[in-house]
């Protein structure tokens, strides 16, 4: 092959080594890739955990709307999801590593950057502790029914448990990757075989007076939330909107960090270089897992919907504390729902620790671009396990001390749950209106909505905003210090102190802060020789 057919062929070319493979998208290895492509479906799915994720928030949403907020609020809230979901993929097309960011003013580029990043790491947090609480209610769900409604749990015994779960993750996620990656099969079976037994055992076992007609499971409206109807059925979007969400969280935040541990990201980066499908495979898997979830968790609460009983008063307010576990009480009894509930708890403690390993891994990014107060210590990756213990740590300390809001009030809590989708649609929607607004040129990549395009990021911004502002209310009208919505307080001091942090002077992150950092650049010349041997042989092979 001559010069210059050598020099037109290079471009396609990747080095044969990992680390080179790394290298060529700008970053070092640092991570010991065990994820095979099956153990990252298994990380992606538990963490959406459809079955689970609805157990854990259904108290949530049946007060608002009964049965049509349900069911309905569900689809609606999907639908709009779908769209989000198409605006991010339509970037996520273009730009696969880059968070969209790029689209934003070079002006103010760096200051996103730094926020974007605080509200992410935000979103880990308080889904963290949204998870890890909900798995602590439905121990003590488990425990009530155990005991026949004898034990009820006080505020401080839910905490108590809280903690323990969170020390659990700590130390369960900071295991060695090959560890955590082999779990994964186990939980793909677990949350396959958990959806089947609800969708049947339910219909099976359900006795008669407790089967509801279609009119009745499609058409019931009770709102018991002291809200007008209207922004009743809305709030029922809670539902949805934390289970659901939870997959465009994984795959478009962390997706390529997680890739980074994956052992078959070379055989993905050379098709990529070569037959573009990496720009393909990115919004290809994002609509897959929202559409997936939609689907699957809609069929969940249809057919809670037609075996809860007509009186769902007394399934919000049973002492069981769980809606979902009261509906197994009525069905299955105490045996039949004990031996669910189990794997529900399994299953719900699986979508935590998995969510840990992926805000793990987002937060050590973050410290990797100096970010953080403390990036100094949480970048750092340990020696014999080969995972970021330190950002496992503080992520599960963190989530801790946001858990103490429980003793604001039983309502406060629900801050974390409206806290977690506050700060996804704050990091979804900026990167979508940066791209219009921006004033940089947008090049699409191999997934493009074309003259749908700017309706269609219109419609998922306007949703967003919306549901960031609705998220913000309290639960029940009139609020007093014990059923306020502290996702604003939180939030709102979150913003506060990494803009204080930011504009500081002499110390501040804009004396500094680079926005995201090539790792690759503190490498010296003799692996760039490398790099640039290894493609010219690939060149001279081609």
């Amino acid at each position: 092959m001559d010069s210059s057919k050598a020099e037109q062929a290079a471009p396609l070319q990747v080095a044969l080594n990992d680390e080179d493979v790394l290298a060529q998208l700008g970053y070092k290895q640092e991570f010991k890739r065990d994820f095979s492509r099956l153990e990252l479906f298994g990380l992606s799915f538990s963490i959406v955990g459809v079955v689970q994720s609805i157990a854990a928030v259904l108290l949530f949403s049946l007060p608002y709307g009964g049965l049509v907020g349900m069911v309905w609020g569900w689809f609606t809230c999907c639908c709009f999801l779908v769209i989000v979901a198409l605006a991010m993929a339509e970037l996520g097309s273009a730009a696969p590593t880059a968070g969209g960011l790029q689209f934003s003013s070079p002006k103010y580029r760096r200051l996103m950057s730094w926020l974007i990043g605080y509200v992410n790491t935000a979103a880990y947090i308080a889904g963290m502790a949204s998870v890890d609480w909900g798995v602590a209610t439905q121990i003590m769900a488990a425990a009530n029914i155990g005991s026949d409604g004898q034990f009820v749990a006080t505020n401080a015994q839910v905490y108590g448990v809280y903690c323990a779960i969170l020390v659990s993750h700590a130390v369960t996620g900071s295991l060695a990757t090959k560890v955590i990656a082999r779990l994964q099969h186990f939980y793909v079976f677990l949350n396959i075989a958990l959806f089947l037994v609800v969708i049947i055992a339910l219909p099976v076992a359900t006795p008669k007076e407790l089967h509801n007609s279609a009119s009745f499971a499609f058409g019931h409206f009770e709102n018991t939330s002291g809200w007008t109807n209207g922004y009743a059925f809305i709030m029922s979007f809670l539902a949805p909107a934390w289970t659901v969400g939870a997959s465009l969280l994984v795959f478009f935040s962390c997706s390529v960090l997680i890739s980074f541990s994956q052992r078959d990201l070379i055989r993905v980066y050379i098709s990529a270089r070569k037959r573009e499908t990496l720009p393909r495979a990115v919004p290809f898997a994002m609509l897959c897992a929202t559409i997936l979830s939609s689907i699957l968790g809609w069929i969940v609460t249809i057919v809670l919907a037609f075996y809860i009983g007509n009186d769902l008063d007394l399934v919000i307010r049973n002492s069981i504390g769980q809606p979902m576990a009261t509906i197994f009480f009525n069905s299955i009894g105490k045996q039949g729902t004990l031996a669910i509930w189990a794997f529900m708890i399994l299953t719900l403690w699986m979508t935590g620790m998995d969510y840990l390993i992926a805000g793990s891994r987002q937060l050590f990014a973050f410290s990797r671009d100096q970010g953080l107060p403390l990036s100094g210590l949480l970048y750092n990756i340990n020696p014999r396990t080969k995972t970021p213990v330190h950002a496992v740590t503080f992520l599960a300390f963190m989530a801790l001390l946001l858990g103490l809001l429980s003793f604001a009030g039983p309502l406060a809590i629900s801050a974390v749950f409206t806290m977690s989708i506050v700060c996804q649609y704050v990091g979804f929607a900026t990167p979508i209106i940066a791209r219009w607004v921006g004033g940089q040129k947008f090049t699409p990549g191999p997934f493009n909505l074309g003259l749908m395009s700017a309706p269609v990021a219109f419609v998922a911004s306007a949703y967003m905003i919306f549901m960031i502002v609705v998220f913000m209310f309290p639960a029940i009208p009139d609020p007093t210090s014990h059923s306020m919505n502290y996702t604003a307080v939180v939030l709102g001091g979150t913003l506060l102190l990494s803009l204080g942090y930011y504009f500081f002077p002499k110390y501040g992150g804009r004396n500094w802060f680079t926005g995201p950092v090539e790792t690759i650049r503190d490498l010296d010349s003799p692996n760039d020789e490398k790099l640039k041997h290894s493609s010219s042989l690939e060149a001279t092979e081609a």
